[in-house]
């Protein structure tokens, strides 16, 4: 080789003076033929002008006469083109690449080793060691690797087979049928002789060499390439001093010969000696060698050296959230809540509400988060779920007498010889003041009609309309009559009377009817419906009407869908059906009973049989979908939506007035949304918008189509006001504090000794305990003078003047109250003394295990799980299949020296083979393969700290993929970078790679522009770089 260099520049030097020569002598007008083109030269050679002609050379990294040239392939001269690793020859040039571990050098040849341990630990639970060209985890004293080679399962007892410490395998313990130990090796390494020990290869970490690595049967044997030496770890290599290079190597003659080269360098460099003195790219010139520097690198002052670019320092490196600069390049990452896209630049909202399980009622994205919200009279538990109130604990429920909870609500009841007052709250003597107005019932008309069934429910007043999921929706209209504890039922069960007599008899029938194919839709009708409808309540077209008032109505229409596959796997259609459950409450007239001929029973079977008689008639209207409703003055019918597909070919683009007819019942279109109208307001149809509600009139619920009156006394006129947004805002009232017969104006205060804390009241609460206030019109028992200040978690007891811890299951977060707070829905408190609802906690073992896939998850999971708490999952997987286990992140305190822990185990025996444990929070999510057939879980809390817990998805798959999936879950790489993290704590991303997993023919439900839009390109190269290799014969 340095016979060639010197030969080289001897030439160029003599190619140099000859044109110095030919400048001195006169100069001859001469055709520039290199300029114009006409010259003959190769597009890979240099046209130099000569006095009466031209020549032609080729460019360096390629061979020939300048007429024709051909490209040099320098990865097969000059030890590998001057790369320790791979070099990739391109035409006039090469490029050098480093195997997995490795970097490349800035001299654009060397290899250096990548500490994975700097980042994330290397996705290591205890400790990360970094070796070269790769890492390992290890573990703290009394702890063992798992198979996944990254978490630490503790050795609490001495086990047998694989769970004792001295099982002697290297890698990974198997066990055997028969009761023995198989040990296995990790990817990269071979099973020792002694069928315990595991041997490296040189592809793992390219053996731990920085160089070359050449296997033999003690293991891998380091080199280093020719201008380097090998240091005295026997892996590593330097770069050799120039003085002891070996003169044989370059073919070096004498001292003066070396002196003419350098001085022949000096002169005229090309890129064919020591790549011109560029660090990365090298290009010959007319004028000299000319570097460059590859893409994330810029050329120094001095023209030879490259510099990594720091693109996080310009526009945040184009990163829309986080810019982390690496060697060469540099790496987008987003907040969380989001996601990165494919661009691997952009970042994307996460909708954690496209999962119905995330919110236990109604879910709210927003950018980077979300809100869960409760229906009215529940409230949130456990940051995501949602509970029953029990109103009656909060002061009697503000009731005068007797408090009945209810889900979602609660009612008052009065005691024999008084009545329920119009704010449902105070008893009045049943001889005092006149009841309100009872509200009109609402009444369904059927009868014929051009030849078919049709039928109208009116309702005047108590309307209710609330949206659930996946487009069903509930009409209420009327109050229903709940029964009591002691109320009594009839044989038939349809009866229900409660033990309060001022109460009518009733007949209660719910049955359901099919609404067709669609989804569920409450749309507005047009004109001619409503003149139908009027005309039918005229009696002018509708022949033998049948006509029933209702004291409650309620219509729930839910779907009920069946998906249909082809042979093959793919979509073939949804099935989609409506049903509308139909609940009917009907007085039973006492007018009509008579002691000779009818008694109440009597009376209640004519009922009963009209009732059936009526309801047969609705089935058929609404199979013919002849059934409308008429409330707050405008139609409606039980319509159906069409189908997306068929939405989208009828219409496009669709109009604004288009849109208002996508609409929900209460809802209007602002900016090309559905709005539900709030509280305060109901939506018009007339003016198709939403309106405040007139002065008289409240509603406090959203999305409504008609607004409640507001009560008010008999024969007075009271001041009202516009929009209110429940009943204490309809003016007139009294106000806390303050009480009169009626509860309206003119009021007067509480007297010493009494509080009241609501509106419209016709009595104040007694403090008790001979207590009194601080002065008159008190609004809350904190204005009592007590004998102590309570503190939050205690509530004052009247009778023995203390402060009482709140009992297990309660909780009270103000100072001095007399009361304590119910927890909601089926929660309760780890202790007594709570003092916060975040402290009411689900005791229940979360989860859901299927066949093919499936989640485990903490009580109360996301909040806090409770204390004291054992769960038992076992798994079992159908035949020939195996477990694959996602932990995306768990949250457990160290503070209780591992008083909770998660364990995954074959059996529940102790020194059953365990696959996973874990007692300590870990935010970096792991994947990790079963090492038993069935899998048997455990979660344990003990007395002291509390923490979020987990969520844990698992998947079933193909034993067949066994090699594949546990070389994937294996490789510190699917952990390495942030982004790979984020997909498998993305649970949306996380379902679909499942649903391949578990059932392959499902790849084809994704088009390759959803594949390709799902993941990161360095995800995607990572799954193919490891498929390919399974693939390959």
């Amino acid at each position: 080789m340095g016979a060639i260099c010197i030969a080289r520049d001897f030439c160029l030097f003599l190619l140099l003076l000859n044109t110095r020569q030919s400048a001195a002598l006169p100069h001859n007008r001469d055709t520039d033929q290199c300029a114009d083109g006409s010259d003959g030269c190769h597009i890979d050679a240099i046209c130099q002008n000569t006095q009466a002609s031209y020549k032609c050379t080729c460019k360096a990294g390629f061979k020939g006469d300048g007429k024709h040239c051909e490209d040099i392939d320098e990865c097969d001269i000059e030890h590998n083109g001057g790369c320790v690793h791979e070099c990739h020859n391109i035409p006039g040039n090469y490029r050098c690449t480093c195997h997995d571990g490795f970097n490349l050098a800035h001299d654009g040849h060397n290899c250096l080793d990548v500490d994975e341990c700097l980042f994330n630990n290397g996705g290591c639970q205890h400790v990360c060691v970094n070796t070269m060209g790769s890492y390992e985890c290890r573990c703290k004293e009394g702890f063992f690797l798992s198979d996944n080679q990254h978490t630490c399962i503790h050795r609490s007892v001495e086990g047998l087979s694989c769970m004792n410490k001295d099982h002697g395998c290297a890698h990974i313990c198997k066990e055997t049928p028969k009761g023995g130990v198989a040990c296995e090796c990790r990817p990269g390494f071979e099973l020792a002789k002694n069928q315990r020990g595991c041997i490296l290869t040189c592809n793992h970490g390219n053996g731990g060499c920085q160089h070359t690595c050449e296997d033999t049967e003690q293991g891998p044997i380091c080199r280093c390439h020719g201008r380097y030496a090998l240091l005295s770890d026997g892996r590593s290599c330097t770069e050799k001093d120039e003085a002891a290079i070996d003169p044989a190597e370059h073919n070096a003659t004498t001292l003066a010969e070396v002196d003419k080269r350098v001085k022949r360098r000096l002169l005229m460099e090309t890129c064919a000696v020591n790549n011109g003195g560029c660090d990365c790219d090298c290009k010959d010139t007319s004028t000299g060698v000319r570097c460059s520097c590859p893409v994330g690198f810029t050329l120094q002052p001095d023209g030879k050296s490259c510099k990594d670019i720091d693109e996080c320092e310009l526009h945040n490196g184009g990163c829309d959230h986080f810019c982390r600069n690496t060697i060469g390049s540099y790496e987008c990452s987003c907040h969380k809540g989001f996601k990165l896209l494919t661009d691997e630049r952009s970042c994307q909202d996460i909708d954690e509400c496209y999962f119905e399980r995330t919110c236990g009622h109604t879910c709210v994205n927003s950018p980077g988060s979300f809100q869960c919200i409760c229906n009215k009279g529940y409230t949130l538990y456990g940051l995501a779920h949602c509970g029953d109130i029990n109103e009656c604990s909060m002061n009697n429920g503000g009731c005068q007498h007797r408090c009945e909870n209810t889900m979602g609500g609660f009612e008052c009841h009065c005691s024999p010889g008084y009545k329920l007052h119009w704010n449902k709250k105070d008893c009045i003597e049943a001889e005092g003041l006149p009841a309100l107005q009872p509200a009109a019932k609402a009444t369904l008309n059927c009868g014929k009609q051009e030849g078919g069934d049709h039928c109208f429910l009116t309702c005047q007043s108590q309307v209710h309309i609330s949206s659930g999921a996946a487009d069903s929706y509930t009409v209420t209209c009327g109050m229903p009559l709940p029964c009591f504890t002691e109320g009594q039922k009839n044989e038939s069960g349809s009866y229900c009377q409660g033990s309060d007599t001022s109460h009518t008899p009733r007949i209660k029938s719910t049955v359901t009817f099919k609404s067709g194919m669609g989804k569920c839709n409450l749309k507005k009708s047009q004109e001619k419906l409503e003149e139908g409808f009027n005309n039918a309540l005229s009696d002018r077209m509708l022949s033998s009407t049948e006509n029933v008032q209702f004291s409650f109505v309620s219509l729930h229409c839910s779907m009920s869908s069946r998906r249909l596959r082809s042979r093959h796997g793919r979509k073939a259609g949804d099935e989609e059906g409506s049903f509308i459950t139909a609940e009917f409450e009907l007085d039973v007239s006492l007018e009509e009973v008579t002691a000779e001929s009818c008694d109440l029973g009597c009376v209640r079977r004519r009922s009963e049989k009209r009732l059936r008689k009526t309801i047969r008639t609705l089935r058929k209207s609404i199979n013919r979908e002849q059934f409308h409703l008429h409330f707050a003055g405008s139609e409606y019918e039980m319509g159906k939506k069409a189908a997306p597909a068929a939405a989208a070919a009828a219409v496009s683009p669709l109009r604004p007035v288009d849109l208002q007819d996508h609409c929900g019942t209460g809802q209007m279109l602002v900016n090309r949304k559905c709005v539900s109208c709030s509280v305060g307001t109901f939506y018009d149809g007339e003016q198709a918008r939403c309106v405040l509600c007139p002065a008289g009139t409240y509603q406090d619920e959203e999305g409504q189509v008609s607004c409640e009156p507001c009560p008010g006394p008999d024969g007075r006129v009271t001041p009202r006001t516009v929009g209110a947004r429940n009943v204490s805002q309809c003016g007139g009232q009294c106000s806390p504090g303050q009480y009169s017969r009626d509860g309206f104006v003119p009021c007067v205060p509480c007297p010493l000794g009494t509080y009241q804390p609501e509106v419209g009241r016709t009595f104040c609460f007694p403090c008790g305990g001979s207590l009194i206030t601080k002065h008159n019109g008190a609004t809350s028992f904190q204005n009592c003078e007590t004998k102590v200040q309570c503190s939050p978690g205690h509530y004052y007891n009247t009778s023995t003047h203390r402060c009482i811890r709140c009992p297990t299951g309660t909780y009270q977060g103000e100072f001095g109250q007399n009361y304590c707070v119910a927890c909601p829905g089926n929660t309760t408190t780890d202790f007594d003394g709570s003092t916060s609802i975040m402290q009411c906690k689900n005791r229940q073992c979360g989860g859901v295990l299927g066949n093919y896939t499936g989640y485990i998850e903490s009580p109360n999971y996301p909040g806090n799980y409770p204390a004291n708490i054992e769960c038992n999952w076992t798994i079992t997987p159908p035949p020939k299949r195996r477990i694959l286990i996602v932990v995306p992140e768990i949250f457990l305190p160290i503070e209780d020296e591992c008083g909770d822990y998660l364990v995954m185990r074959k059996t529940h025996l102790p020194n059953s083979v365990t696959t996973y444990e874990t007692c300590q929070t870990y935010e970096r999510p792991i994947a990790f393969t079963s090492r038993s057939k069935k899998l048997w879980i455990q979660f344990k809390s003990n007395e002291g700290n509390s923490g979020k817990g987990f969520q844990v998805p698992y998947v079933t798959y193909d034993e067949d993929y066994q090699e594949l999936i546990e070389d994937i879950v294996r490789d510190g790489r699917l952990y390495a970078s942030e982004n790979h993290q984020e997909i498998l704590k993305d649970k949306k991303l996380m379902k679909a790679l499942f649903d391949v997993l578990a059932h392959p023919q499902n790849f084809f439900n994704y088009t390759a522009q959803e594949s390709r839009e799902m993941f990161p390109k360095s995800f995607i190269r990572f799954l193919r770089s490891k498929v390919l290799r399974f693939l390959r014969p």
